[in-house]
């Protein structure tokens, strides 16, 4: 949620890396968040927010559930577990891609995970039935490009979830501008959905605040991603208050415009 880190691969590719070596790290996430100690997470759904995106998406079995910006693969092959979808992951990250691949061979699962952007996803018009971003679409720049990839690729009447953060107020400059240029509904409607709702998840709200108060007491050492956590949480401390948590769903309509 903070101003960092820059949305860059590279910057990325050694955020992942770093991971690799710290099972601290991963620890006080997934117990924070109520997440088995299989589900890799670089980002903030808690367990029982995976329930609520798995309804959302309503995925049939054999469905094909695009997971954007997938991270580590975690919250998608956890989704493709319970629904009997067929997973495909991007993330312009490789190192992202290499783990998720790894993740998703260690689980047993049959996923598919390649590098792309969020608005160029490299998918055919019309080829998934669902599509998940989980708390990265803050960094779709511009935002608009991004938000037409995600009507394109989905088959008409497929859905799409995505969760994040959006200001409180606008104006509140203590925000970081990649949080406050989020409107969820805004951009989804303008891309053409239907159906577009963002519901507030005052729950998550709660599982996070007290996983970055412990984050900013601890003493993360030599430990790279605990002390990237460690950062993280200082920086995200003092504007917790100004940001709602949030989860935005919406429908591909089943005819396509002409135009």
């Amino acid at each position: 949620m903070s101003s960092r880190p820059p949305p860059t691969a590279e910057y990325f590719d050694g955020w992942y890396a770093d991971m690799v070596a710290s099972p601290v790290k991963d620890e006080i996430v997934q117990r924070h968040l109520g997440l088995p100690p299989h589900l890799l997470s670089t980002s903030l759904l808690t367990w029982d927010g995976i329930a609520e995106v798995v309804d959302a998406l309503r995925l049939s079995r054999g469905g094909r559930l695009l997971d954007l910006v997938c991270g580590r693969g975690g919250y998608g092959l956890e989704i493709a577990a319970r629904t009997g979808a067929v997973l495909v992951g991007v993330d312009f990250s490789a190192e992202a891609v290499g783990q998720a691949r790894e993740n998703s061979r260690r689980l047993g699962g049959e996923a598919e995970f390649s590098v792309g952007e969020m608005a160029a996803t490299g998918f055919d018009s019309g080829s998934v039935d669902a599509v998940v971003c989980v708390d990265a679409i803050q960094f779709a720049e511009p935002p608009d490009p991004a938000f037409h990839e995600l009507h394109r690729v989905l088959v008409p009447g497929g859905r799409v979830v995505l969760t994040g953060w959006e200001p409180i107020d606008r104006n509140d400059e203590r925000v970081s501008d990649r949080i406050r240029q989020a409107d969820l509904a805004t951009f989804l409607s303008k891309a053409g959905f239907i159906e577009v709702e963002v519901l507030d998840r005052p729950s998550w709200r709660t599982c996070e605040l007290t996983m970055w108060e412990e984050a900013a007491e601890l003493d993360p050492g030599e430990d790279a991603a605990l002390r990237a956590l460690h950062d993280e949480a200082l920086d995200v401390l003092p504007i917790q208050d100004l940001t709602r948590r949030i989860m935005a769903r919406a429908t591909a309509p089943r005819t396509r415009s002409l135009t």
